[in-house]
């Protein structure tokens, strides 16, 4: 086994806080001669962690230069690994740590689980696939999308048979290209975390800065924008449609915009129990039954779940869900429903946030 230790650099781009001590994280990747841990071995595990008596990041790659030191580089990676906190990787939950302990079975060695925490990129991002308009939720994707230029090009499967023919040659320039390659899925492990900002957006509470409605014009509806203010910068702008019809979702910087257009008229509010209402033909609308007993006969009738409403006319807020509260309707079995709207009915920071979560991800 071979390893190669030397100091890293990077700017600060992800606010580390969010992980852990910068002596807590370790981030890590592996390179395997084939998908299944059966018929497969490990040839090479790189880490990156911070070293505090020099102040700084510094990569370690272990490297096996023959088959049988693939003991030694599993050993060396779990006693490394035991010292940190959270393991933070890329598609490692589903992957790199089933790969490794299933090694360590096949060999009988101790470990049998991961001690630190882990934090799988990919399995934060892939929920905003859609959002983010990713073609695929590779590390290669992410990094193109952030802008983060590789000096390799080679995929780890095409690097098997570089692996293959190092064994039979020791080819120093082999040996270069296998070390490069998990060399940059590391640094770019490192550099992606700013795609972090996407979920950790809607892990935190965002705060509604501003609301105003504007009038486009007497044959169009109003239209309702809100401004967000989120901790987090995103790296990247994103522009979508939201989940209700016609609106739109503008995320840059530390702000997100949305605009709503709202419906202007008469709508429904439909009482839930109808066998206690009564409803008055004449007026169109359902009365409690306490109160209708004092109405003649004649001008009431029992109601029914279509007929047990109050309406209402005013501006209203168009959603796919109720979002727990109050809600307006056309018609009985319309699939849309409304907020009664005014300026204080976002003030309520929970109701606020629940509204974007729904325009975004219905």
């Amino acid at each position: 086994m071979i390893t190669i230790q030397s100091p890293i650099g990077f700017p600060q781009s992800y606010p580390f806080d969010r992980l852990g001590t910068y002596e807590s994280l370790l981030f890590f990747d592996i390179e395997t001669t084939g998908f299944s841990a059966d018929t497969s071995q490990v040839y090479l595990i790189g880490c990156i962690f911070y070293d505090h008596s020099a102040a700084g990041w510094n990569l370690v790659q272990w490297f096996s230069d023959t088959p049988e030191s693939e003991i030694d580089l599993l050993t060396t990676f779990f006693k490394f690994s035991s010292h940190y906190q959270t393991l933070i990787h890329f598609n490692g939950d589903s992957f790199d740590i089933p790969f490794l302990l299933k090694r360590c079975r096949i060999y009988g060695l101790p470990w049998h689980s991961i001690q630190p925490d882990s934090l799988d990129i990919y399995r934060k991002i892939r929920p905003y696939k859609s959002l983010l308009g990713l073609s695929s939720i590779k590390q290669k994707s992410i990094e193109e999308f952030l802008k983060i230029h590789r000096t390799d090009t080679a995929s780890g499967g095409q690097l098997i048979s570089v692996y293959e023919t190092y064994l039979l040659t020791k080819s120093p320039g082999l040996y270069r290209l296998l070390l490069l390659h998990n060399t940059d899925d590391l640094t770019g492990l490192f550099q992606i975390l700013p795609i972090l900002n996407y979920p950790d957006l809607f892990d935190r509470e965002l705060f509604l800065t501003n609301q105003k409605i504007i009038q486009p014009g007497q044959e169009e509806s109003p239209l309702l924008e809100l401004v967000y203010e989120s901790p987090c910068t995103l790296p990247v702008p994103f522009k979508i449609l939201g989940t209700v019809p016609h609106s739109q979702i503008l995320g840059k910087g530390c702000n997100i915009f949305c605009q709503i257009p709202l419906f202007n008229g008469e709508l429904k509010y439909f009482y839930p129990n109808y066998n206690d209402y009564y409803y008055l033909p004449i007026e169109d609308t359902a009365i409690h039954k306490s109160v209708g007993t004092y109405v003649s006969g004649k001008a009431r009738k029992k109601a029914t779940a279509k007929t047990c409403y109050t309406k209402k006319s005013g501006l209203f807020l168009p959603l796919k869900d109720s979002l727990s509260h109050p809600v307006f309707r056309e018609e009985y079995n319309s699939k849309t429903c409304y907020l009664l709207y005014d300026s204080t009915l976002l003030l309520d920071p929970k109701l606020a946030n629940a509204l974007l979560r729904h325009l975004i991800f219905g």
